[in-house]
């Protein structure tokens, strides 16, 4: 059975794919992800983290701004992905952490189709979408549909985190955006603390 508060501080720090982004460029762009964690009164439960990640070399601002909720729900960890009703007003914050403090459950967008059953030992975790589904997403009049999933693999003080996120064309299955040739191998650098 997943430690919810293991999960938690394995998840929380700064994490980047620059190793495989060197061995493979044609298919890697070189992400940087920040899984900064938000203060508990957000959800007064579980632990929860503000994610955001840019793309470096590109030189572009940070993009894809989400919250995930992590809580013990029986004999499982469930993860339930947020957005953010103005995504703008929060960009950059993964290197601002203090802005985060003015954070509430207000700012956020309910995802309902946009949850992870986790499972796990201590040292591998698996977090995968209910069989079939997809997380939808109404964004600008636009809705998009994505296949959410990651592994973590805890190894001392070395955390390795391969998120396999891509977007889906539902009428054929095909991705639209995202790795085409396997997950994101994204290993942490820094390690930020639990509140």
């Amino acid at each position: 059975m997943p430690t919810l508060p293991h999960l938690a501080a394995a998840l929380a720090g700064e994490f980047d794919n620059k190793a495989q982004s060197l061995a493979e460029p044609i298919w890697y762009l070189h992400l940087r992800v920040w899984n900064r964690p938000l203060p508990p009164a957000v959800f007064g439960e579980g632990y929860s983290f503000f994610i955001e990640q840019i793309s470096v070399a590109s030189g572009a601002p940070p993009y894809r701004q989400r919250v995930l909720h992590l809580t013990q729900q029986g004999e499982r960890v469930w993860g339930q992905y947020y957005g953010l009703a103005n995504p703008q007003a929060w960009r950059g914050s993964g290197t601002e952490p203090d802005r985060l403090e003015r954070l509430t459950r207000a700012d956020l967008v309910d995802l309902p189709t946009c949850g992870l059953a986790i499972t796990g030992d201590g040292q591998q975790y698996t977090a995968r979408m209910p069989a079939d589904s997809l997380c939808e997403i109404a964004y600008q009049g636009q809705t998009s549909y994505i296949a959410l999933g990651f592994d973590l693999a805890v190894a001392g003080a070395s955390v390795d985190l391969k998120v396999y996120d891509h977007g889906v064309d539902p009428s054929t299955g095909k991705t639209t955006w995202g790795p085409a040739m396997g997950p994101f191998h994204l290993q942490r650098q820094a390690v930020y603390a639990l509140p």
